[in-house]
């Protein structure tokens, strides 16, 4: 293995602990293998060359632990991290497992209900601070319905808002330095789920009391589960300067969440992202700097071995992206056919800093003598052999 596909602290590689510690139940049929114990994980990672590890609250101690359980379990976590130099970049809290959130946490009928996950998420926010951890995900997977009578949506927003104003208020009050990362999708485990998409978080995030707090954490499956295009929503939130956090997993097509292995579905959109993250910046420079953090399931036919196997799988996959997006980028027939194709064109203002609109009105060449009739037959982008340069780079043919 060249140093380049060998994984390093240094590319911030981060695993949730309930991606390898799945235990292969799906809806259909229990586990087929034996859960793994959170000691074992972090050496594991640290072995592989991982950096991070995450975890929902309920991953790390069973959900309605006494105190000394729960105590218990951060000291034996505390004391991996101590002796092998993993870190806590995120940290998350489950408000969809246990029964009390069958209609959500933040957003569920029962004000009960919503008090306790607020006190649940308060809890583990203390503690994702005294770990170190810079972003506290929410996913909010109950937070939604399968009826549209059963609740007012327009209210349900308004609780949500409540909750993450709440929550933003503790983190200022307390001098943390945690943000927030909301995590879309659009279905499952509810029929429909409040805030589906990254845009629709984008939008939320702006009516909060400290919008400055409060970011996103798309995920690959999440939106490709909406047919939507994951490259494109990353660099919406990238240009909004809200990619706090990104989840990274393979998914083919719209379906149920699969959880792939990074690269393991839509190959050309994995190439696209890898290339956004790593060169999409200003002059080629990166376009995100956090954590490249997998949430993945290894499959149910996998044993042990193979749980291990799918951890170094990801991240392989991620640094041969990388690789073949450098080459993608360096290429000067590449870059011939980005400026064929007018891309450098597009960053320029449409119109001038020195130019009104009275400017524009009397420029004849923007109109009157303008010739759209060229088009037709004609100008062409290019944006077909650009992609094929890009394909043959990402399959090693050039």
């Amino acid at each position: 293995m060249t140093d380049a596909l060998r994984p390093s602290p240094e590319d911030r590689f981060s695993f949730g602990l309930w991606t390898m510690g799945y235990d292969g139940t799906d809806p259909f049929g229990g586990p087929t293998r034996s859960k793994l114990d959170v000691v074992e994980v972090v050496e594991q990672l640290a072995a592989r060359g991982a950096y991070g590890l995450t975890f929902h609250d309920d991953d790390l101690f069973a959900f309605g632990s006494s105190d000394g359980e729960r105590q218990g379990q951060i000291d034996r976590l505390r004391g991996a991290l101590a002796s092998t130099g993993v870190v806590v970049p995120m940290v998350t809290t489950n408000l969809f497992s246990a029964p009390v959130f069958k209609d959500g946490g933040f957003t569920s009928n029962d004000r009960a209900v919503r008090r306790f996950a607020l006190r649940k998420v308060l809890r583990n926010i203390d503690l994702a601070a005294e770990l170190g951890a810079e972003t506290f995900v929410m996913w909010g997977g109950r937070e939604g319905a399968e009826y549209d009578s059963a609740k007012d949506v327009r209210v349900a927003i308004a609780r949500y808002r409540e909750a993450v104003d709440l929550l933003t208020e503790h983190v200022r009050a307390q001098g943390y330095g945690l943000r927030f990362a909301l995590e879309p999708k659009p279905n499952e485990p509810r029929g429909d789920i409040l805030l589906p998409t990254v845009g629709h978080a984008l939008a939320f995030i702006e009516t909060l009391a400290h919008p400055e707090l409060v970011g996103v954490n798309p995920e690959v499956g999440h939106e490709q589960m909406a047919g939507l295009n994951f490259t494109a929503g990353v660099a919406q939130a990238l240009e909004a300067g809200k990619l706090f956090h990104i989840d990274l997993n393979g998914q083919r097509g719209i379906k149920y969440d699969q959880d792939l292995v990074f690269g393991h579905g839509d190959l050309h959109s994995a190439f696209a992202l890898v290339d956004l993250l790593e060169f999409g910046g200003a002059d080629g420079g990166a376009a995100y700097t956090g954590p490249r953090h997998f949430d993945y399931k290894p499959s149910r036919t996998e044993d042990s071995e193979g749980v291990w196997a799918s951890v170094d799988a990801n991240m392989r996959m991620y640094l041969l992206l990388k690789e073949r997006a450098a080459a993608f980028r360096a290429d000067p027939e590449v870059q011939e056919a980005m400026a064929a194709a007018r891309q450098p064109e597009l960053a320029q203002p449409t119109v001038g800093a020195d130019e009104s609109i009275d400017d524009l009105l009397a420029d004849r060449s923007a109109f009157e003598d303008f010739d759209a009739a060229a088009y037709f037959d004609g100008r062409g982008f290019g944006f077909v052999r650009l992609q094929q340069l890009a394909a043959e780079h990402l399959l090693g043919a050039r």
